[in-house]
């Protein structure tokens, strides 16, 4: 097997039988994991599986890279299956075009013993050649699981990141792969990583690009009627600590609707903050709000046509930002240029990334600083409306009509 310098994940055939350290969970899914492991191949090997069990915006930083799979691979596009969440399944024929898809429901793979093992049945039915992963931030009972079911001739995948509580786990799987291709130490930004290991795949340099999406031209739904240009606002988050504060989303909102421009609020259903009509005395038409009244096909939709998408650190900022539109991230610290602000060379003229650095920088979320588990995380809390303004200004004529 090979291993990247200083990384060695060697066990015995008896520790892998009975691997001590292992969570309740793991155990829980052995039997089904090992029973889809030995399902007897009925075809021969083909083609690759490619596995991006994660969110919607590490989705938008990997896509581009996969357009040079097929070369690195040897092989036809029609050839690689991206196997992916079921939470950005509904986009997903649009934005892979020309590769197989193979959605998975992650939340009750994670869960439910017997989905997961029809998600095993399944995989092991497509016999692919070869299997991999280059995720940094993975589910190891996840990612690597299907990796190791896949039954693939070669299994190749990132260094993951790896602390106490994961390492039995990973030693476990990644002693089983043939190959491990280390991306960097943290925090590196995940495009440089994306595209170190397909290089590594392809045996050249790949130079990383700017995430880029390829969208329908669609018009506008019926849910927000022709107007004024308008900016979106998202101000959600599935984490209340990066919910930067709503009163600082309205007072911009107002300063917005003064230039004539209208606002469109954007979120997830559970995400809606309040009555914000009331909390500065504006009608109907000025401020749209279609918080959990949109598909995600319609999110992209409003996106693509927006003057500037205002959000949160979360998956719709990489949407805002792979579709071209202008784009202002609200960033926190918690691992701080893993994701976001991207790196100078991959950051496009597109996107400004507004932060308020502090010491504890790089905590992983786990933060001591706030009173509760809802509210919001200090180095969010504390960026201010007029750096968001400030980079606003940057991307958006001061008037609707200039």
């Amino acid at each position: 097997m090979d291993n990247p310098p200083g990384h060695r994940f060697r066990t015995s055939w008896f520790w892998r039988t009975l691997p001590a350290g292992m969570r309740r969970r793991w155990w829980m899914f052995r039997l089904f994991d090992v029973i889809c492991e030995n399902w007897p191949r009925l075809r021969r090997r083909r083609g690759a599986v490619l596995i991006r069990m994660d969110g919607i915006g590490d989705m938008v930083l990997f896509r581009r890279t996969l357009d040079d799979y097929a070369g690195a691979l040897g092989m036809d596009r029609s050839e690689i299956t991206v196997i992916g969440c079921a939470s950005w399944g509904a986009i997903a024929p649009v934005l892979f075009d020309g590769f197989k898809l193979f959605v998975v429901d992650e939340h009750a793979y994670a869960r439910q013993p017997f989905y997961r093992f029809k998600i095993g049945l399944r995989l092991r039915r497509l016999a692919p050649k070869v299997a991999l992963c280059d995720s940094y931030f993975r589910r190891v009972l996840m990612a690597d699981s299907l990796v190791a079911v896949s039954g693939a001739e070669r299994k190749i995948v990132s260094l993951p990141y790896i602390n106490e509580p994961t390492r039995t786990e990973f030693t476990y799987y990644l002693s089983r792969v043939d190959q491990v291709i280390e991306t960097g130490d943290y925090p590196t930004h995940e495009i440089i990583r994306h595209y170190r290991f397909l290089s590594a795949l392809a045996g050249r340099e790949i130079q990383p690009q700017p995430p880029k999406l390829q969208w329908r031209d669609a018009a506008l739904p019926a849910s927000l009627p022709a107007g004024a240009p308008y900016v979106v606002l998202n101000p959600g988050s599935n984490e209340p600590g990066r919910r930067w504060p709503f009163d600082k989303f309205l007072n911009l909102a107002k300063r917005l609707i003064e230039a004539g421009y209208r606002v469109v609020l954007l979120g997830g259903e559970g995400e809606r903050p309040g009555d914000h009509r009331q909390r500065f005395g504006q009608g109907p038409s000025a401020i749209i709000d279609l918080i959990g009244r949109t598909s995600l096909s319609e999110l992209m939709d409003i996106m693509a046509h927006a003057a500037c998408v205002i959000s949160n650190d979360t998956g719709p900022a990489h949407i805002g930002i792979g579709l071209g539109a202008p784009t202002v991230v609200i960033v926190g610290g918690g691992h701080f240029g893993s994701f976001v602000p991207y790196s100078a060379d991959v950051a496009p003229p597109n996107a400004r990334f507004v932060f308020h650095e502090m010491p504890c920088y790089h905590c992983f979320w786990r933060c001591d600083k706030r009173p509760s588990k809802f509210d919001v995380f200090p180095c969010i809390d504390e960026v201010g409306e007029e750096k968001v303004w400030s980079a606003l200004e940057d991307l958006l004529p001061q008037s609707a009509g200039a």
